[in-house]
């Protein structure tokens, strides 16, 4: 067992489920404190952190953010469960999109399908701004509304550019 203070600063591994990446890294700066050791990833990981470094040696994994630095055994045993996990997790997170896209194009009597330019999508926002502004009669849930599909095509849009 090794004594505390001695911990060894490579044979670890960080994982980032949401985009899918693992990579060996090392320990970087390790602090002492009241409530025992903290530490970072080295560069270029140096964000990860501080986490308890008591707790990933004794458990051989941590949590951090979106990000979970485990040890090379722990990775071994737990990837292909980690993996498919996070595969679901983007899966599902991809049809979200394209239901809130699809509701959104319904939304401003847009097509359903293909590519969206910022010109469209704010002249079938202009288009039902007419009606929809309760200046104009409408209701400001409906204005609401649409204003929030608008924004939410050209954040999509310039996202993809």
């Amino acid at each position: 067992m090794k004594a505390r203070g001695m911990t060894n600063k490579e044979g670890w591994v960080v994982y980032n489920g949401s985009l899918g990446v693992a990579d060996k890294v090392m320990i970087g700066v390790i602090e002492e404190g009241e409530s025992g050791r903290s530490a970072c990833l080295a560069p270029p990981y140096d964000a990860v952190g501080p986490f308890n470094l008591d707790e990933l040696e004794s458990q051989g994994r941590i949590t951090f953010g979106a990000c979970i630095v485990l040890s090379l055994q722990k990775w071994a045993e737990l990837q292909d469960e980690l993996r498919a996990e996070a595969l679901e997790k983007r899966r599902a997170m991809m049809l979200r999109q394209t239901y809130d896209d699809q509701e959104h194009r319904e939304l401003l009597k847009l097509p359903l399908e293909g590519e969206l330019l910022p010109s469209e999508i704010n002249a079938a926002f202009r288009r039902l701004a007419k009606k929809a502004h309760p200046d104009a009669g409408g209701s400001n849930e409906d204005y609401r509304r649409i204003a929030e599909a608008r924004d939410a095509l050209i954040e999509q849009y310039e996202n993809a550019s």
